[in-house]
C-alpha cells in the first residue's frame, strides 16, 4: 500500500496591541477638575467683598431684677427704651 502525502501547513498568527494616551487622558482630567475647583472657589465665596454690608447690630436685655419665675417680658419701647444702658461696642473682624 502507498502512502498518501500529507502536506502539514503551519500557520502562526502574532497579534500586537498596544495601548497608550491612558497617561494623557490622566492629565487632561486632573487639569479640568482643577480648573473647575478655582472656578468654584471664586463663584461661591473667594472675592466677596464682607466690608459693604453694615455690621450695626443693637441687642437690648432689660431685667426687672429680682424675677426667678423664668418668664420673658418684652423690652420697652419708646423713646426711654435703652435709657441707662452703654452702647455695644462696635463687632470687630
Amino acid at each position: 500500500m502507498a502512502q498518501p502525502d500529507h502536506n502539514v501547513t503551519e500557520r502562526n498568527t502574532t497579534t500586537t496591541t498596544t495601548t497608550s494616551g491612558g497617561a494623557g487622558v490622566g492629565i487632561i482630567v486632573g487639569a479640568l477638575v482643577v480648573i473647575v475647583g478655582i472656578l468654584a472657589y471664586f463663584m461661591f465665596g473667594g472675592s466677596v467683598d464682607t466690608t459693604s454690608a453694615p455690621n450695626d447690630v443693637n441687642v437690648t436685655i432689660q431685667s426687672d431684677g429680682g424675677s426667678s419665675s423664668g418668664s420673658a417680658e418684652p423690652a420697652a419701647s419708646g423713646s426711654d427704651a435703652g435709657a441707662g444702658t452703654a452702647a455695644p461696642a462696635p463687632a470687630s473682624d
